[in-house]
């Protein structure tokens, strides 16, 4: 429960997800459009109040001016005849037009003034009408389209992020079954719902469709490899026994040794071919890793260092380690260089040599069958790592192959759980 909880935290707080970018695209669209609409609606309303103001001061303005006639001379209350009192701007405008000039004050301390003047008898009448109420209903528009546009957000961003949360579900769905096709298992689909028809289906088939293909072909490939070796089992027979007919002599022994090359050759690829068809199974028993090893070193007939660390006994399938140990000790002698050293140390056993190391591509794809990788690495098939790495699969240990900072080729055979008492 500790581990799923501690995925799913993860998962949230990767601000690289997809989930949190199309969030935040949400929010910067959302608000961008809150912030459009609102400039719109603010400037609008603003320019209805200042239209609003216009047309009530030019209607104040024409009363007062009438008012100031029929009284004879005298001004009504609020009108104003002291040019000294009107603002700069208002007296400029009303020089340069011939109907009463209008003049929206905002620069007053008390709130904006609307301004309406026009000549009068050779001097100039005006009247100013305050518009702080409208003012006040302004800045109240503002509040409430702040609070609308961010309840909106409160809703529109956990929306988003569920509706981004199923798109990012069936995405990984897609790359778990990626991740299976590479691990080897082939047979992995997606199983996405082709009905869908959107960009996550597309993908998902283009996965499926590779899967399928790759599947298709290295099953020809393993077919052929195992028609291949079984064809030339029953000639090759022939031919062993042939060669044991020939009279002794340098030409025999060196038709000999061919010929137990090409032996050892085809039983490799029937091995590989078995590996390949799964119909391996490993007889898991206790043993002493170091007893093993040490034994399996000895019959390879090479000279190898041995140095057990820890010999304890570990659950597993002794016949199989002993091929895994006996490739990676002769491709470390026949690749590699001296010395050889093999070290024990509980379940974990390391094969080195001084040679070139491994290449760069071995390392970057791993084994790969008749590919040695590099010419520096000698001559040969390329099947010892691929069948070491076969059986480490079927009895649950990684192999890891890497070059030593120093020079040289390690490989490192971890093995599973479930040892015994030291002996």
């Amino acid at each position: 429960m500790t581990s799923a909880w501690s995925t799913v935290w993860r998962r949230l707080s990767n601000w690289r997800s997809l989930r949190w970018q199309i969030a935040a695209l949400v929010v910067a669209a959302s608000c961008a459009v809150a912030l459009a609409v609102g400039l719109l609606v603010h400037n609008a309303t603003a320019e209805r109040h200042q239209r609003e103001g216009a047309g009530r001061a030019t209607e104040y303005l024409t009363a007062a001016a009438d008012e100031y006639r029929r009284g004879g001379g005298t001004p009504v209350e609020g009108a104003i005849l002291d040019e000294a009192e009107m603002p700069p701007e208002l007296l400029s405008q009303v020089r340069t037009t011939d109907g009463p000039a209008i003049w929206y004050d905002t620069q007053s301390r008390n709130g904006p003034w609307m301004w309406a003047a026009q000549p009068l008898d050779g001097g100039t009448l005006a009247v100013s009408l305050h518009l702080g109420t409208e003012k006040l209903e302004l800045a109240a528009l503002d509040r409430t389209m702040v609070k609308v546009s961010g309840a909106t957000l409160l809703v529109i961003v956990p929306l988003s992020l569920v509706v981004t949360e199923l798109l990012n579900l069936r995405l990984r769905k897609v790359a778990r079954t990626a991740r299976r096709i590479a691990d080897g298992e082939l047979d992995a689909r997606t199983g996405a719902d082709a009905r869908r028809g959107d960009e996550i289906t597309e993908i998902a088939g283009a996965v499926d469709s590779m899967a399928h293909a790759l599947q298709q072909r290295l099953l020809t490939e393993q077919r052929f490899t195992a028609d291949v070796a079984h064809e030339l089992r029953t000639p090759l027979m022939g031919l062993v026994t042939s060669t044991e007919l020939l009279p002794d002599g340098r030409a025999t022994d060196l038709v000999r040794d061919r010929v137990g090359v090409l032996r050892a050759l085809v039983e490799e690829l029937l091995e590989i071919s078995r590996l390949d068809a799964g119909a391996e199974a490993a007889d898991a028993r206790p043993v002493p890793v170091g007893s093993v090893v040490e034994a399996t070193v000895a019959r390879t007939g090479q000279p190898t260092r041995t140095v057990i660390v820890d010999n304890r006994r570990i659950s597993t399938d002794p016949r199989r380690l002993d091929r895994i140990i006996a490739n990676l000790v002769l491709n470390a002698h026949r690749h590699g260089r001296a010395p050889v050293e093999v070290t024990v140390d509980g379940p974990t056993v390391v094969v080195r040599d001084h040679g070139p190391g491994f290449p760069t591509r071995l390392l970057a794809e791993g084994p790969q069958r008749f590919r040695t990788g590099a010419p520096e690495r000698g001559h040969g098939h390329g099947l010892g790592l691929t069948i070491a790495l076969g059986h480490a699969g079927v009895i649950g240990a990684t192999l890891d192959l890497a070059n030593a900072p120093d020079g040289g080729a390690i490989a490192v055979l971890r093995l599973p759980g479930g040892y015994a008492d030291d002996i």
